[in-house]
Order: structure tokens, then C-alpha cells, then sequence
């Protein structure tokens, strides 16, 4: 039996009642992912045994930004799992083929797209720079649809095919649209792709859901927004985020597609009731709930 179809059967024994819940052997592409929610999706993968295939901008040390996708394989193969580091552009359509063809090469297959990367800016229209409306537009609705895209005949082949793209639930209460539109425009469209997706692929047995923090997560890029100091210390850390998409990724993807799941409801399903230990220290009246719910 090859690597690769030790792989498929255990990730077929995973979906299967009464096993072990395990994304080993599986194989993740993930876009984004040098650091953030991002990483620590990939490093709660990686502690399964699974194999991650990171593709991002960040090949030299940003000077704001803490990670490359070299330090983040480095840190994905201590922590158990096997990585490959692709430095690319998810706007650029000969990037995303080549790492897509690049992790089937290395790995033999691709079991789970995570579209993680994302661009922000919450400006109302009258200040959202033109570049600034693009670059979202591109990352944020262009990438997911085309990562997912390119993945597809890769993923048809696996036995439990995931896509999960961090992305809020269509909520269209104008409210949100009439703060941020173009952030707001970008997100939709992402989840967009999800409902689209979701409902395109069902007959193929494509599992296809978006997850959004219930509240606000302390990344880097929070950070280095204005106030954002203070702002997360009001925030949970991402290894909610991450534990909620390893619970969604091992089940069973005929069942389970077609969501817009908050991390909180994820892991209410799964019998966790505590959240306590994701706090920074802020008692949970006293989180920040995240935008978009």
C-alpha cells in the first residue's frame, strides 16, 4: 500500500463511528498561514500528523509582522506534521496552480483547502483607497474562489474532501455593510463562495463551510491596527479558532457542508462548555464580540 492510500484509509477510518477523530496522514492546503489564526489552524493540524502545505506572501521577515512560511514550516514539522512552504501570491493565478500542483506532488493529494488569507480595512467609502478596495477584493473573494478552484480535481479524489474558508455568515443586516462596504463586500463574497460551493459540490461529497470567531482574536494584525493593544486585551486566543476548525475538518464532509459555523458553536457541538481557557484574561462578559453577527 502506497503513502498516499494509507493516508485515504485513514482518513476514511476518521469519518467512520466510534474512531479516533484525526486528521493524520491528511493533507491541507492553506492560504495565509505565516502567522495568525492561520498558524495555528496548520500547528493543531500538525499535532494530528498531517501534512500542510503553506502559501503565502511572507517569504522575508516582514518588519511589523512577526513569521515567514518558512518559520512557519519549521514550526508545523516540530510540531509533528510535514510541511511545504510556498512562497506565492493568491492573486496571481500562476501561483496558486503551482502550489496546488506542488502540494499533490509532494504529498500526493490534497484532502483540505483552507482559505485563510485575507486583507482588511475597516475605512468608510469616502476613505477606502481604490488600491486598498482591489487588494481585498483580489485576496479576500478572487483567492478564495480560485485556491478552491484549482483544488478541486485534487479533492474530488479524496475519501472525506473538506474546503473551510474563514469567512462570516451572511448576515444582511445593513449595519454592517453601511460601516465598513468594501471589507464588508470582500468578506460576503467569500462566504458567497462557501454558499455557492457548498451547493455546486454537494453531489461530489465536497464538504464546504465557512468559520468566524464569535469574538475578537488576538493576531498581529489586530494588533498593529489603531488601539489595537488594548483592543485585544479584550480578545481570546487563536487556538479557538483552531480548534474549531480541526473539529469541523474530521467529520464527515457528506454530512457536514454548507455551514457558517462561529467557533463557539463548533465547539458547543462538540461538548465544550468551558471557553475560559482561550481568555487573554478578560472574563467572557467582557469579550469583544467579533464584527459581522
Amino acid at each position: 500500500m502506497t503513502a498516499r492510500n494509507e493516508a485515504q484509509e485513514s482518513a476514511a477510518d476518521a469519518t467512520r463511528p466510534g474512531s479516533a477523530a484525526s486528521l493524520a496522514g491528511r493533507t491541507i492546503i492553506m492560504s495565509g498561514g505565516s502567522r495568525g489564526i492561520g498558524l495555528a489552524i496548520a500547528l493543531r493540524a500538525a499535532r494530528d500528523g498531517a501534512n500542510v502545505a503553506i502559501m503565502a506572501k511572507t517569504g522575508e521577515p516582514h518588519p511589523k509582522l512577526e513569521g515567514t512560511v518558512h518559520t512557519a514550516a519549521e514550526q508545523i514539522e516540530a510540531a509533528g506534521g510535514k510541511a511545504l512552504a510556498v512562497v506565492g501570491d493568491v492573486r496571481n493565478d500562476d501561483d496558486v496552480r503551482a502550489a496546488v500542483d506542488a502540494t499533490v506532488d509532494r504529498f500526493g493529494g490534497i484532502d483540505i483547502v483552507v482559505n485563510n488569507a485575507s486583507a482588511i480595512d475597516l475605512s468608510a467609502t469616502a476613505d477606502v483607497d481604490m488600491k486598498k478596495y482591489d487588494l481585498m477584493a483580489d485576496i479576500n473573494v478572487r483567492g478564495t474562489f480560485m485556491l478552491s478552484k484549482f483544488a478541486l480535481d485534487a479533492l474530488k479524489q479524496s475519501p472525506n474532501p473538506h474546503i473551510l474558508t474563514l469567512s462570516p455568515p451572511l448576515n444582511l443586516d445593513p449595519v454592517w455593510a453601511g460601516r465598513h462596504l468594501a471589507y464588508t463586500m470582500a468578506k460576503y463574497g467569500m462566504s458567497l463562495t462557501t454558499l455557492g460551493l457548498a451547493e455546486e459540490l454537494k453531489g461530489d461529497g465536497v464538504a464546504v463551510n465557512s468559520l468566524w470567531p464569535a469574538t475578537l482574536i488576538d493576531t498581529a494584525a489586530i494588533r498593529n491596527m489603531p488601539g489595537g493593544t488594548r483592543m485585544v486585551q479584550a480578545a481570546r486566543s487563536a487556538e479557538i479558532v483552531a480548534d474549531a476548525a480541526h473539529a469541523v475538518l474530521v467529520r464527515a464532509a457528506r454530512s457536514c457542508t454548507g455551514n457558517f459555523y462561529t467557533d463557539e458553536q463548533v465547539l458547543r457541538e462538540e461538548g465544550v462548555t468551558d471557553l475560559t481557557g482561550y481568555s487573554l484574561g478578560a472574563r467572557e462578559d467582557e469579550l469583544v464580540p467579533d464584527i459581522f453577527l
